[in-house]
């Protein structure tokens, strides 16, 4: 079957396998992480009435996928999510087409022209999500100006009842051996507003909403306060193995309840 003629990430897509995946997802995460934070003003937005979604996020980590998966199914449900992927990578991991995981050839005119197709055909379903890393790479959350990918820019042509929600991810080590996952989402901004700008205002748009809410993120994450956050998704406290085993035998011996965590005081 040619790659023109092969099916879309709407007809590959399995709910069940799907529901499946999202749950060991969910359990790998709560294993290696000490949680998944929500900041409190970070809620995502999504508006009034009906429209597609595109959420676009910094590219930090490995862990922006799992984020993708837990964060779309707890906040926004009861839409179908899709993520483009580098083909290469995908080819690795060929049970993810089932999850609404497409491929882009990166670097290449047909990849591009390909990646467009496909992203229209996804937003033309007004349930339909897609999330995406804006920078189409690995990106420090340090390195500024965030580089946002012209394929990004390009979708509010294609897509125009489409709202745009940046998204600030960022995975910084507290008081535990488990780094914490911290999210926030910024206002959705209309498809119209950034189609009826040229192309370099566009980018401007958009890297400068995004870089706002991953500014504010950083704050919160400095400040190391949990309080500051809603908790998605509880997960390891301590740090397990032998000196833990040898800590909680210790409580137990003299009576008192144990608590896992390095430092209680910092609660959450």
């Amino acid at each position: 079957m040619s790659a023109q003629h092969e099916p879309g990430p709407a007809a590959l897509f399995s709910p069940a396998r799907f529901a499946f995946f999202r749950f060991i997802f969910g359990r790998f995460a709560a294993r290696r992480l000490r949680a998944i934070r929500l900041a409190h003003w970070g809620a995502p937005w999504p508006g009034e009435g009906s429209g597609p979604l595109v959420i676009y996020a910094n590219h930090p980590s490995w862990w922006d996928g799992v984020a993708f998966m837990v964060l779309s199914t707890e906040l926004l449900p009861g839409r179908r999510m899709f993520i483009p992927m580098e083909a290469e990578a995908l080819s690795r991991y060929g049970f993810m087409r089932r999850l609404g995981v497409f491929g882009v050839e990166q670097q290449s005119a047909r990849g591009a022209v390909a990646f467009l197709r496909t992203a229209q055909a996804v937003l033309a379903d007004p349930a339909h999500m897609l999330w995406m890393n804006a920078p189409g790479r690995f990106c420090d959350v340090r390195e500024r100006p965030v580089p946002i990918a012209p394929g990004l820019v390009r979708l509010a042509e294609l897509a125009p009842e489409a709202r745009f929600l940046p998204l600030a991810l960022e995975y910084p080590f507290w008081t535990e051996a488990a780094p914490e996952m911290l999210a926030a989402f910024g206002p959705p901004i209309a498809a119209a507003e950034l189609a009826a700008l040229d192309r370099e205002a566009r980018t401007n748009r958009l890297r400068t909403a995004l870089e706002a809410v991953m500014d504010r993120l950083a704050e919160d994450a400095i400040a190391r306060d949990p309080g500051r956050f809603r908790p998605v998704l509880e997960g390891r406290a301590g740090m397990g193995g032998i000196y833990q085993g040898w800590r909680q035998a210790r409580a137990a011996f003299r009576g008192e309840a144990f608590d896992p965590r390095h430092d209680p005081r910092a609660g959450g």
